[in-house]
C-alpha cells in the first residue's frame, strides 16, 4: 500500500482548488474566477485499491498585502515542508511571472536544504484545454524546465478531467510505502461548520463586486440539526466598510437574499438535507489586520 500527502501549490488561480475537488470526485474545496478564492489549507481524501492519497489544497501564493495575506503565504508554505509529493500547478503559457519564479525559488531551497528533506516535484500543466494547438504544450515545458527541476511533468485539464488518471498514477509512484491514514470512507476532515462557511463565501464571491469579496469573512454561530432532515444554520457576514454592508445587502435586501438561496442550495447538496439559513452582516473595520478578529474567523497563524 502507498499512503501519503500531495500538497497542491501554485499561484491564485491556476485550479488548485477545482482539480483537487476532480480527483477526489466530490466538492469540498470552493471555487471561483477571483483570486485568493481559498484561504485555509484543505485536505480532502482519495482511497483505492492502491491506498490513500491526501490533498492538501492550499491558499495562492502571493505578494501579501495585509496580514490575511501572510497567514495566507504561511499556509502555503507550510505544505511544502510537510508534504511526501509537491504537486506545483500553472497555467499553460510560456510567460514565468513573478510570481511562479517565486516558487521556483521556494522549491528549488526546499530541495537543497539536505537529501532527507528533498521532494519529489510534479509540474502539473494545468488548463491544457485552453491550448489551440496540443503542441503548445512543448513550448510550455521547456519554459518551465530553465526554472526548475521537476521528477515528472503532467498536462491536465481539472474542468474536463483529462489526464487526471495519469496524474494518480503518477503520485502512487512517489508516494511511500504505509498503511491508510484514514478510513476508506473519508473524504475530508473538514467540518461540515467549515464548508458551510466557505459556501457562503464563495456566494458572495460570485454575486458581488471585485473589490468586496477579499474584505469579508464568515462565521457560522449556530449549526444544528432540528430534526432528522433539517438544519438550521445562522452565520454572519463580516465587512470591512458600512459602504460594503450596503452593497452585500442590497437594495431591499435583495443581494442578500440571492447569497443567502444560492448558498442554501449549496449546503443542501452537501448535507442531503433541507436547510434553514439565516444570515446577518457585521462591520468589523480592517478586520484582515487585526490578529484578534483573524483567530476569531479562522485564520490563526499559529495554529498552522
Amino acid at each position: 500500500m502507498k499512503s501519503g500527502f500531495a500538497a497542491l501549490v501554485g499561484r491564485p488561480n491556476v485550479g488548485k482548488s477545482t482539480l483537487m475537488n476532480c480527483l477526489i470526485g466530490q466538492k469540498i474545496a470552493i471555487t471561483s474566477n477571483r483570486p485568493q478564492t481559498t484561504r485555509n489549507r484543505i485536505e480532502t481524501v482519495y482511497t483505492d485499491e492502491r491506498g490513500q492519497v491526501i490533498f492538501v489544497d492550499t491558499p495562492g501564493i502571493h505578494k501579501a498585502k495585509n496580514k490575511l495575506g501572510e497567514y495566507m503565504d504561511t499556509a502555503a508554505e507550510k505544505a511544502f515542508g510537510d508534504a511526501d509529493v509537491i504537486c506545483w500547478l500553472v497555467e499553460p503559457v510560456t510567460h514565468i511571472g513573478a510570481g511562479e519564479e517565486r516558487i521556483a525559488k521556494l522549491l528549488s531551497s526546499l530541495n537543497r536544504s539536505g537529501k532527507e528533506n528533498k521532494k519529489p516535484v510534479i509540474l502539473v500543466i494545468n488548463k491544457v484545454d485552453t491550448l489551440k494547438q496540443k503542441e503548445d504544450i512543448n513550448a510550455v515545458i521547456a519554459a518551465y524546465r530553465e526554472k526548475a527541476e521537476f521528477d515528472e511533468i503532467v498536462p491536465v485539464s481539472a474542468m474536463s478531467g483529462t489526464n487526471t488518471d495519469v496524474l494518480m498514477d503518477t503520485l502512487y509512484r512517489y508516494l511511500p510505502e504505509g498503511p491508510l491514514y484514514y478510513d476508506e470512507e473519508t473524504v475530508t476532515m473538514v467540518p461540515m461548520r467549515s464548508i458551510a462557511e466557505e459556501l457562503i463565501r464563495e456566494q458572495m464571491l460570485r454575486l458581488l463586486k471585485e473589490e468586496i469579496p477579499h474584505g469579508v469573512a464568515v462565521m457560522v454561530d449556530e449549526f444544528k440539526e432540528r430534526r432528522k432532515g433539517l438544519f438550521d444554520i445562522t452565520a454572519d457576514i463580516i465587512c470591512e466598510r458600512d459602504s460594503h454592508k450596503g452593497i452585500v445587502i442590497g437594495k431591499g435586501g435583495s443581494m442578500l437574499k440571492k447569497i443567502g438561496t444560492a448558498a442554501r442550495l449549496e449546503i443542501e447538496d452537501q448535507l442531503s438535507a433541507h436547510v434553514n439559513l439565516k444570515l446577518f452582516v457585521k462591520v468589523r473595520r480592517d478586520w484582515r489586520d487585526n490578529e484578534t478578529f483573524m483567530r476569531s474567523y479562522g485564520y490563526d497563524i499559529k495554529k498552522l
